[in-house]
């Protein structure tokens, strides 16, 4: 009971002491304490809210930004892609307009209806345009200076011309009877007699030394014949191919495909043309045709080729203890090539060009020229070319009837080619050649009145010859003379194929060869630039104009 009553008691005493009101001073700092903790804690929220704010603006700018950046990249990659179908676009018109201009091109070059120069008439007004050809403003030589130079320098030619083929006539005679007798009848080629084609056999050579060309027409053995295959006979034929031919060997009674390797010897040192060494067809084969297993049917013209320069070695070799003299290859790369090398030193080159017929006709299909008309080569081995060297003769000859005595067609020819001989010894050889030269003046002399080409108006000729030639290379265009010229006299005997087909333009290559044709022009109108002061010296001396065997030359 006391113990309880002392706990009451203590208790109370307890409370009375710890109550606040009895210690005021103690107590005082304690609510100061509060205010200024809350102060505190005020002023941290404030900076807080304040870090806050500074914290979302910048979320918000980084945001701004990022969108912006997004943006941006969206726009460009729209742009990129617009400029790229925009670049596709035009590349798409571009090219298409350039198909659409070399089409218009090449149609204008064959199609175009205006008068064509050979299908002009007879009378001179029928050649506007040419009379008043300005040349660039430069001027010939006068007739007088011209006479003196042509008396001087040129008139000489023709007789040493005339040796000249009399001598080489007389050796390759006796080069291809030789030739003959190393072949047999029944199995080997038939070598026919040479033709003599081109300027030595026209009349109007005159660059040194003197060329003798020479066609050497060969046939196969029976019973097998050539079938010659023309360009315009197929419908579609590229623009490369025009101007060539195929040859297809065939048998003469049974009209097959054929090739003679196999049923013959040809010997260790013959090839056959069709089939190389490592495919000849053997007797006895397997195969159901053994003329031509797996082979083209056409008629190789390197192989042609090296089986006639593997003849004339042969045949040259059984008569070179005959002659005083030595008989090399001329040029590597042209099996027909010859020179005669003489002890003096001095040579005498000529060309043997092996040819086939084109049926009945003077028409020749050649393995390949020294001077490729169209300045270019064939498309493939298979493609010959066709030459119209001997109609080219003929029509001179034919047409030298009419005119007046002394007429001046081939000094004008003459004078053009010994300029265009030393252009191209100054500036390099371009592709303007001889046989444009010529093709232009035939073009004139069936457009011309025979009166016009009275010796006395041989300045007038010659200037409207080099007029017509500027007038074509400024428009890419000179056609060949013979294909599908319908002003050609029916006389001439020309093959209904040719006759009837599109005219071929010779300056084709130049539409798309800008450089050679820059080049091409260039050189004819420097060649005009100086033709005055060629002929001047020309005319007051006469310079030897000798040659030497080159060093590459292979004797036989």
């Amino acid at each position: 009971m006391a113990l309880g009553l002392f706990r009451v008691c203590l208790v109370v005493v307890t409370a009375i002491i710890n109550h606040p009101l009895l210690f005021p001073r103690e107590n005082a700092t304690v609510p100061e304490n509060e205010e200024e903790i809350i102060r505190q804690m005020q002023a941290h929220q404030e900076k807080l809210q304040l870090e806050q704010l500074r914290l979302e603006e910048e979320v918000a700018r980084l945001a701004a930004e990022k969108e912006a950046e997004k943006e941006a990249l969206e726009r460009v990659a729209e742009e990129g892609q617009q400029q790229n179908e925009s670049r596709a676009a035009w590349d798409l018109w571009s090219t298409l307009c350039m198909i659409l201009f070399l089409v218009i091109e090449v149609w204008r070059q064959d199609h175009q209806d205006a008068p064509s120069p050979e299908c002009l008439g007879a009378d001179e007004d029928e050649l506007p345009g040419l009379e008043g050809a300005p040349l660039r403003g430069l001027t010939l030589p006068n007739k007088a200076t011209l006479d003196h130079f042509y008396e001087r320098c040129i008139r000489g030619a023709p007789a040493d011309a005339s040796r000249t083929r009399e001598f080489v006539e007389g050796f390759v005679d006796d080069l291809l009877e030789a030739l003959r007798s190393l072949c047999s009848r029944d199995t080997d080629m038939e070598v026919e007699d040479f033709i003599g084609v081109d300027s030595m056999y026209e009349n109007w050579q005159v660059n040194k030394p003197l060329l003798c060309d020479l066609f050497v027409p060969f046939m196969p053995p029976e019973p097998y014949r050539f079938h010659p295959e023309l360009w315009c006979s197929s419908r579609s034929v590229p623009l490369d191919r025009q101007g060539y031919g195929q040859i297809k060997v065939v048998r003469a009674d049974e009209d097959t495909l054929g090739c003679i390797c196999g049923k013959t010897k040809l010997g260790e040192d013959m090839l056959c043309l069709l089939h190389g060494k490592n495919n000849l067809v053997r007797p006895g084969s397997e195969a159901e045709d053994p003329l031509c297993v797996g082979d083209s049917p056409y008629l190789d013209t390197m192989r042609v080729l090296k089986w006639f320069q593997t003849a004339l070695t042969r045949a040259w070799h059984r008569i070179n203890h005959k002659y005083e003299f030595d008989l090399a290859f001329g040029q590597l790369d042209t099996p027909g090539s010859l020179k005669i090398r003489f002890r003096s030193g001095k040579f005498m080159p000529f060309n043997l060009i092996p040819v086939i017929q084109y049926d009945d006709s003077d028409l020749y299909l050649v393995s390949h020229l020294t001077r490729e008309p169209c300045g270019g080569t064939p498309p493939s081995s298979t493609d010959w070319l066709l030459s119209f060297a001997v109609y080219e003769r003929h029509f001179l000859r034919m047409t030298s009837k009419a005119l007046p005595e002394g007429a001046c067609h081939l000094s004008c020819l003459q004078i053009a080619s010994f300029l265009l001989s030393k252009q191209s010894r100054l500036t390099g050889p371009s592709r303007l050649s001889n046989y444009h030269l010529k093709t232009a003046l035939l073009h004139l002399l069936l457009a011309r009145r025979p009166a016009a080409w009275k010796a006395e108006q041989l300045d007038a000729r010659l200037h409207e010859l080099l007029c017509f030639l500027e007038k074509s290379l400024l428009e890419k265009k000179l056609h060949h003379f013979f294909i599908g010229n319908c002003k050609v006299p029916e006389a001439m005997g020309l093959p209904e194929a040719v006759r009837r087909a599109e005219p071929l333009n010779l300056f084709r290559p130049f539409v798309l060869q800008r450089s050679v044709y820059r080049k091409t022009v260039d050189s004819f109108y420097e060649m005009l630039k100086n033709a005055p002061a060629l002929i001047s010296e020309y005319s007051l001396h006469i310079p030897s104009d000798h040659g030497s065997l080159p060093s590459k030359a292979v004797i036989l």
